[in-house]
């Protein structure tokens, strides 16, 4: 199978989230006990977890796949704020296991989304416990279900792979649109043609990201993410508890699409025995760290 599946395809996962399984409740009146046994965030009314886009076509091909995105996200319902920090696939991070230092997509690869959590977990020094897995078919699913998503498309995109499993054609002309779900695949499979490559590209899925977010937070879209649950459950994995998903549908409304903070770990590309990797600024990624995710800072790497 090609390696060029779609690099965002879980970025309408997070408003599906947000929006319908949720974000928001389950710290209404208590807080939520993570996995190890501590209070999440000392019972503040937020939760992490970390959002992973795996390069299979469906779920049950996925064993041994790379992550093709990974992004950071905390949903505070006190401050009805999202922050969301995308991690470069590339990022050239130790992973337990393995000698050397290796690409980050690969700790999935090799120990599955657990293992991709601690690998995370020990990069940035914070209690993270969460994850949320999926397939790319839940974008188009997720888009139309809203009626589409208006983004400013910053160029024109054209690529065409016959080979790809399914084949692939992206065609779309700069400027404002709304993309339907294919369209909106489209946008997020673009790789090749951004001037500063994977940035370029993780810039592009913060846009459509935010205007997802955005407009599927409008009341009369939420009445319809309903008939995305049957394609939350073939298309998604969580360690999240149901009951947890559960309550936080019921807040997610209160969330405010003018407070989401998105970032990328500031960096740059560099090739090391002719492998191209991302060698992220360790004192940069320490202040965003500390701004975005400072209640959960177990250690300083």
């Amino acid at each position: 199978m090609k390696k060029n599946f779609l690099k965002a395809f879980f970025i309408s996962l997070i408003c599906f989230i947000l929006a319908y399984i949720g974000i928001g409740y389950f710290i209404l009146n208590n807080g939520i006990k993570s996995p190890r046994g501590k209070d999440s965030a000392n019972n503040k009314n937020e939760i992490l977890f970390l959002l992973l886009g795996i390069d299979a076509q469906d779920l049950t091909q996925e064993k041994g796949a790379r992550t093709d995105t990974m992004m950071l996200v905390k949903v505070n319902l006190s401050t009805e704020g999202v922050d969301i920090l995308s991690i470069p696939r590339d990022t050239r991070v130790n992973i337990d296991g393995r000698k050397g230092r290796s690409k980050i997509n690969a700790a999935h690869a090799h120990g599955g989304p657990e293992l991709a959590v601690k690998t995370v977990r020990q990069l940035l020094g914070l209690e993270l416990d969460y994850y949320v897995k999926v397939d790319y078919k839940i974008v188009e699913e997720a888009v139309d279900a809203i009626g589409g998503v208006e983004v400013e498309v910053p160029q024109d995109m054209y690529y065409e792979d016959p080979s790809a499993d399914p084949p692939l054609v992206i065609d779309l002309k700069e400027g404002r649109q709304v993309l339907d779900g294919q369209k909106s695949l489209q946008f997020l499979r673009f790789r090749k043609g951004y001037k500063d490559a994977d940035l370029g590209r993780i810039r592009a899925q913060q846009q459509f990201m935010k205007a997802f977010i955005e407009q599927a937070l409008r009341p009369k879209n939420l009445f319809k993410l309903p008939r995305m649950v049957p394609s939350y459950y073939r298309n998604v994995d969580t360690n999240i508890p149901m009951s947890t998903l559960t309550k936080m549908a019921l807040s997610a409304r209160k969330i405010n699409t003018d407070n989401i903070n998105l970032s990328t770990i500031p960096g740059n590309g560099k090739w090391i025995d002719g492998v191209s990797y991302y060698i992220y600024d360790e004192n940069q990624l320490n202040i965003i760290v500390r701004e975005m995710f400072g209640d959960y800072i177990y250690d300083n790497r």
